[in-house]
């Protein structure tokens, strides 16, 4: 496929990125932390700091149906009209989403030999009990060995990254926190670049929330740790260094308010995961990005066009990789955009109907092993 016009040196929106290199490491050490606007062409925040720190959604949206995997790749590169027409059923293991859908997809003529790979974690790279099998591992290393990057690209907190963070060789990067932090794992997790939530959008968005949606429990994931109401459940991998209402957490006089806030936690007990989402982005979503990737009815709020594929084509274009360069793999809403924008996705089976609505094709699920067989099909067919 010829690549579209200004997607080469453009971001997800369309609008040309500036050729800095700020996903690049600049240093041995990687000490300094560096502040975006949300998307070129918006204003930074107020006061753009550099500092040290250690870690602790546009383009009009493309409606692609899915298939089944594998297809080998050299195959579907030369498929011209080819339409493929499945029945498959989205079952996801908590039996909260059942899906049965009919999918069909027409092949371009050829696509360009992938440069780069981006997963999410949770629900698609990790098994169930949060491991990366043998088998994944493998296909990782091969990706990286014939010469194609690897990216994790999660909801995440910098902190939470131990789990892959031997995994990934080569630049040693990570996308965090839905694309409001890229991270160095090979210098102890520490955070190279920001996209900052401002407190006083953040604070816009817990007032109308609590209009909107009484009952609404908050927490703030900073770059330095995680605060959170009283009623907000305690995280099981988390100690929060301060608990207290989100307005007070959020005031700029407090001693956190030198660390950037990456994104706003909004959960509520009674509502729908999806209803939930919904009534979020109607009411406030002309204030921030709104987004979930959890099984419940917890919503994650990050700045103003900042997702997991806002930054992600940020730092392709900096390697001068194009979005159909790109093979892109999840399974829930806060991995739609970066599906929608790669050359190339990938639903998990076991993903979300949203995704699968989303992605360009489908593979196994994530207990099976589903990005490890899309990869060893790719490297087999190059």
């Amino acid at each position: 496929m010829a690549p579209r016009a200004g997607r080469d040196r453009a971001d997800w929106t369309g609008r040309q990125v500036p050729q800095a290199s700020a996903c690049l490491p600049s240093g041995p050490d990687q000490p300094s932390v560096r502040f975006r606007p949300a998307l070129p062409g918006v204003p930074a925040p107020s006061g753009v700091r550099r500092r040290t720190a250690a870690a602790g959604e546009g383009r009009p949206q493309r409606s692609r149906s899915a298939r089944y995997v594998p297809v080998p790749y050299a195959a579907q590169m030369r498929m011209d009209s080819h339409v493929r027409a499945i029945t498959a059923r989205s079952i996801r293991d908590n039996g909260r989403v059942t899906s049965p859908t009919t999918f069909t997809r027409s092949r371009p003529l050829s696509r360009p030999r992938p440069r780069l790979i981006a997963t999410d974690l949770d629900g698609t790279l990790l098994r169930d009990d949060k491991t990366v099998s043998d088998r994944t591992v493998a296909a990782l290393a091969a990706a990286e060995e014939a010469g194609i990057e690897v990216f994790f690209v999660t909801g995440r907190p910098a902190r939470w990254m131990d789990v892959v963070s031997e995994h990934v060789h080569g630049h040693g990067l990570a996308i965090c926190s839905n694309g409001a932090a890229v991270v160095d794992l090979h210098a102890g997790r520490s955070i190279v670049e920001v996209r900052e939530l401002e407190r006083r959008t953040a604070h816009d968005v817990v007032e109308t929330l609590r209009r909107e949606a009484p009952g609404t429990a908050f927490a703030m994931e900073f770059t330095d740790g995680i605060r959170h109401e009283p009623d907000y459940p305690p995280l099981h991998l988390d100690a929060a260094l301060t608990v207290g209402p989100a307005e007070k957490l959020l005031h700029e006089d407090l001693p956190s308010a030198g660390a950037p806030l990456l994104k706003l936690l909004a959960l509520h007990r009674d509502l729908t995961p999806d209803g939930f989402l919904a009534l979020a982005r109607t009411a406030a979503g002309h204030h921030a990005s709104i987004t979930r990737s959890s099984p419940t009815a917890l919503l994650e709020v990050s700045g103003l066009g900042v997702s997991k594929a806002s930054t992600l084509a940020l730092c392709c274009a900096e390697r001068g990789i194009s979005a159909e360069e790109v093979v892109a793999f999840g399974d829930m809403p806060n991995d739609i955009e970066m599906l929608t924008w790669a050359g190339s996705s990938y639903a998990m089976g076991n993903a979300h109907p949203d995704v699968l609505a989303a992605a360009s094709d489908r593979t196994a699920a994530n207990e099976e092993d589903g990005v490890a067989a899309v990869i060893e099909d790719i490297l087999a067919h190059c």
